[in-house]
């Protein structure tokens, strides 16, 4: 496929992904008439690619764990310095609370749209900015002390 279709099945826009492939990230082959060609495969991958970017994964470490991703569980590196591995921990923590702060918000929304459906009343009423649902918060700024809810 050419850059414009990857553009558009993932979202990214050509210029990122020119990006990607500069990084390294992506691959792609040159037509005959010079454009690029992208594999099916890069769809998951920019969209993979995306996600690490989205943790806060600089994109030289993306580049070193990404063919590793395939093989869940597999990632070996023959030259794992003590600042990458640093930086896969750091990145690990920030993903296991963003999953904890996930989970205590969907089971907080579940027991709030429970509650309204036990209650068999129309319309609740949405909380409002930094209102707290069922006290376990929504994952957004409480407004009145600056402290993250959630």
């Amino acid at each position: 496929m050419r850059i414009g279709q990857l553009s558009e099945r993932t979202g990214a826009s050509p210029r990122l992904l020119r990006y990607y492939e500069e990084q390294e990230l992506i691959g792609s082959r040159r037509s005959p008439n010079g454009y690029r060609e992208f594999d099916e495969a890069c769809v998951d991958k920019v969209l993979q690619v995306r996600a690490l970017i989205d943790i806060g994964l600089p994109t030289r470490v993306i580049r070193r764990v990404l063919p590793c991703l395939d093989r869940p569980r597999d990632i070996h590196f023959s030259d794992a310095t003590p600042e990458t591995l640093a930086t896969l921990e750091r990145e690990r923590d920030r993903m296991a609370e963003r999953i904890r702060c996930l989970v205590r918000n969907r089971d907080a929304i579940t027991a709030y749209l429970e509650a309204v459906r036990l209650a068999g009343r129309g319309t609740p009423h949405a909380p409002q900015g930094g209102e707290r649902v069922d006290g376990a918060g929504v994952g957004r700024p409480d407004e009145s002390d600056g402290a993250r809810v959630g």
